[in-house]
C-alpha cells in the first residue's frame, strides 16, 4: 500500500518498526493485510481502527511492570489490553499497512470507572492515557481505540466512531448525557512507547493494579455490567 511519506520525509520514523510498536511482527503484518486489504489509506485506517477497537478487549487489570503489557504483538496475541497497548497495536498495524503513525499521551479524568477499579487506583485520574495518531491526507489525525463496542454497551457509553478525517477522542458524555471523561493534561507524542519513562510512572501511581495482575486479574466487563 502506498503512503504519503514521500511528501514529508520527517515522518519516515513513524513508518519504521519499533520495539513496542512492532509493525514487522508476522502476526501484526498478517492482521494488517487481512483487515486493510487493498483499501486506500483512509479506508484502511478506518478498517484497522474498528478491528482493534472491537476485536481487542479493553482490560485495565494489567501488570505494568511487564513489557508485553505495552507491546503491540503481545496485545494482539492475548486479544486484550489497556489503552496504551491498544494504541500501540493500532499504530503497529497502521505502519504495517503503510500508514505512518505515532503514540500520544494525555492524563484523563474518568467519571465512569467501576467502583473496584477506582478503589484500586485511589483516584479518578488516569495518567498517560494512550492515543494513536495517524498520518492521513498530510496531517495527523487522532484515533482512540480503547473501549470495545461490547464494553461500551455495558457502560451505556456511546462508542467512539472514526471516519479517518476528524479526531476521534473519547466522548465527554455517555449515552445518558452524564460526563464520562475529560482531558486534564497533554503528555506529548512518541514514535514508540517510551517504556523507560512510562513503566516507572505507572508502577508508582498504580501499585495495587500491578499487584492484582500478578495474583488474579479482574473481569472489567462483568464489573461494568454490575455497576450499571
Amino acid at each position: 500500500m502506498q503512503s504519503s511519506v514521500a511528501l514529508n520525509p520527517g515522518i519516515e520514523p513513524c513508518l519504521a518498526p519499533g520495539r513496542y510498536v512492532d509493525s514487522d511482527h508476522p502476526a501484526v503484518v498478517e492482521f494488517a493485510a487481512r483487515v486493510a486489504g487493498r483499501a486506500a489509506p483512509r479506508q484502511a485506517a478506518i478498517n484497522l481502527y474498528y478491528a482493534v477497537r472491537d476485536d481487542i478487549l479493553y482490560d485495565p487489570y494489567r501488570a505494568f511492570d511487564e513489557p508485553d503489557t505495552y507491546r503491540a504483538s503481545a496485545v494482539l496475541s492475548e486479544k486484550r489490553g489497556y489503552c496504551v497497548g491498544k494504541a500501540a497495536l493500532l499504530a503497529a498495524v497502521a505502519r504495517a499497512a503503510g500508514i505512518p503513525s505515532r503514540i500520544a499521551f494525555a492524563d484523563v479524568r474518568n467519571h465512569l470507572a467501576t467502583p473496584r477499579l477506582l478503589k484500586l487506583i485511589g483516584t479518578d485520574v488516569f495518567i498517560y492515557h494512550g492515543i494513536t495518531e495517524l498520518w492521513l491526507d498530510n496531517r495527523w489525525i487522532k484515533a482512540t481505540p480503547t473501549f470495545n463496542l461490547s464494553l461500551c454497551e455495558k457502560f451505556r457509553i456511546r462508542p467512539l466512531e472514526f471516519d479517518g478525517e476528524s479526531d476521534a477522542i473519547l466522548h465527554p458524555f455517555d449515552a445518558a448525557g452524564r460526563q464520562h471523561m475529560e482531558y486534564v493534561r497533554q503528555r506529548g507524542t512518541y514514535v514508540d512507547v517510551p517504556l523507560d519513562m512510562l513503566m516507572p510512572e505507572m508502577m508508582a501511581t498504580y501499585p495495587a493494579l500491578t499487584a492484582l495482575a500478578k495474583d488474579a486479574r479482574g473481569d472489567f466487563a462483568k464489573e461494568a455490567e454490575e455497576s450499571r
